[in-house]
């Protein structure tokens, strides 16, 4: 009984841990998102990076359905692992891309945001999701 009961303590604090970071990174990665947004609705010449000559407009809405809408995703943990992709593109082109350049203090950022989008895509939301709760419908809708 013990050992059941030290697994469900570890399930519960690791889908705890899984919720407060995709919160906290969420948050995060929506103060940078948030002023790309008013960028792009303020209606003016848009000064941004050009992806792959998409123009500064187009690479600037993507940008900002990465770190706006899919953080915002992350957060309620709805579509984690498609929302997790759009955000490990956008942090490859600004690590490696946009700030490949750049002295690593300038690429640092985005690095740590890659590292830990990486490392929740192999975790996955937990439990504590909206991802889970409608996998946990389906599974009860299909009895």
């Amino acid at each position: 009984m013990m050992n059941y009961n030290n697994s469900n303590s570890s399930s519960i604090a690791k889908d705890i841990i899984l919720l407060a970071v995709r919160v906290f990174v969420g948050f995060a990665m929506l103060s940078h998102g948030y002023p790309k947004l008013q960028m792009l609705l303020a209606g003016g010449k848009i000064e941004f990076f050009d992806f792959m000559g998409l123009g500064p407009q187009i690479t600037l809405t993507l940008t900002v359905i990465a770190e706006f809408v899919c953080s915002i995703l992350l957060i309620l943990g709805l579509f984690t692992r498609v929302s997790l992709g759009f955000l490990i593109f956008t942090m490859v082109i600004a690590g490696f891309v946009v700030h490949g350049a750049d002295p690593f203090e300038k690429r640092e950022m985005s690095l740590i945001y890659l590292s830990v989008y990486l490392l929740l895509m192999i975790i996955g939301a937990g439990k504590v999701s909206v991802d889970h709760l409608i996998e946990r419908r389906k599974r009860a809708s299909d009895w």
